[in-house]
């Protein structure tokens, strides 16, 4: 998350309603709604499809109808605004009810009035189910907890919401979807890892390896000269054999953080999964 470092690009501007009008000169006007909740005022920012809440904003008795605001404790990220509170360890509030997280973990619905939240690009994949950010996924009941979200968070389950909730919903549905399908592959999964870490893996890498360029020759001959079925998964099973042995060089030299071995073992469990690619077409 990044800090604003110039918010005196939005000019405030004050109605009789109460209402504020935020203008930045980059975009397009921010309308802001300030409402009583729980005894406080709370303001609240629309941008596009985007809530949150503002607290703690004291408007200056004499402001002038036109004036410039620094707003110090504003922090801006790609998609959501929130304060500094919020980054700090308070609770996340819902847009829609300002109840706060029930407990810790991805705010991505809301456990009092079920509404969906605003996407927030901080939280990673693992982070989405709750998991430690590890290769290993095995007895970690991941599509368990994906359903669960999916149950919360399906665009189909929000048809009769408002258009701003439909819009939450749909851009969450797809980033867990995103979150599953990338953690429940091993090389996807992979890559995520040293992703997290920094690490850019080029995916599009050509290998020069001379024994992996010979033996990846081998293999697919001997996938073109398969006929039956049976000798086909006689090589998918000594494939997928290789490909477990590259997928556990990766998770012990992550867990050493050696990363130029581990991105040694993607490249090669690459080239198999390709392989086993072609293996299921023909199959």
């Amino acid at each position: 998350m990044r800090t604003s470092k110039n918010c005196s690009l939005f000019s405030l501007l004050r109605t009789r309603f109460e209402e504020l009008l935020y203008e930045k000169t980059a975009k397009g006007g921010v309308l802001v709604g300030s409402t009583n909740v729980f005894g406080r005022t709370v303001f609240c920012l629309n941008n596009r499809p985007y809530s949150i809440f503002l607290r703690h904003f004291d408007l200056p008795s004499n402001s002038p109808s036109s004036c410039h605001h620094v707003f110090p404790k504003l922090m801006v990220t790609d998609r959501l605004f929130c304060s500094v509170e919020a980054s700090n360890g308070e609770s996340p509030r819902c847009w829609n009810c300002n109840g706060a997280a029930a407990s810790p973990g991805p705010f991505l619905a809301c456990g009092l009035c079920g509404s969906v939240q605003p996407l927030n690009q901080s939280v990673d994949f693992f982070e989405i189910f709750g998991l430690e950010k590890a290769y290993d996924m095995k007895d970690k009941n991941l599509e368990t907890k994906y359903k669960d979200w999916q149950k919360k968070l399906h665009p189909d389950l929000v048809h009769s919401k408002s258009e701003k909730e439909k819009a939450f919903a749909a851009e969450q549905s797809a980033r867990v979807i995103d979150a599953y399908q990338t953690l429940s592959k091993p090389l996807l999964r992979a890559i995520y890892l040293l992703k997290l870490e920094g690490i850019h893996v080029d995916e599009e890498k050509t290998v020069t390896y001379p024994d992996m360029l010979a033996e990846m020759l081998e293999i697919r001959e001997a996938v073109d000269e398969a006929n039956e079925s049976q000798a086909l998964k006689q090589i998918q099973t000594e494939v997928e054999a290789k490909f477990l042995t590259w997928s556990k060089s990766f998770e012990e030299a992550f867990k050493r953080r050696d990363f130029d071995d581990a991105i040694t073992s993607i490249e090669r469990m690459r080239y198999y999964d390709r392989a086993l690619e072609e293996i299921t077409k023909k199959l």
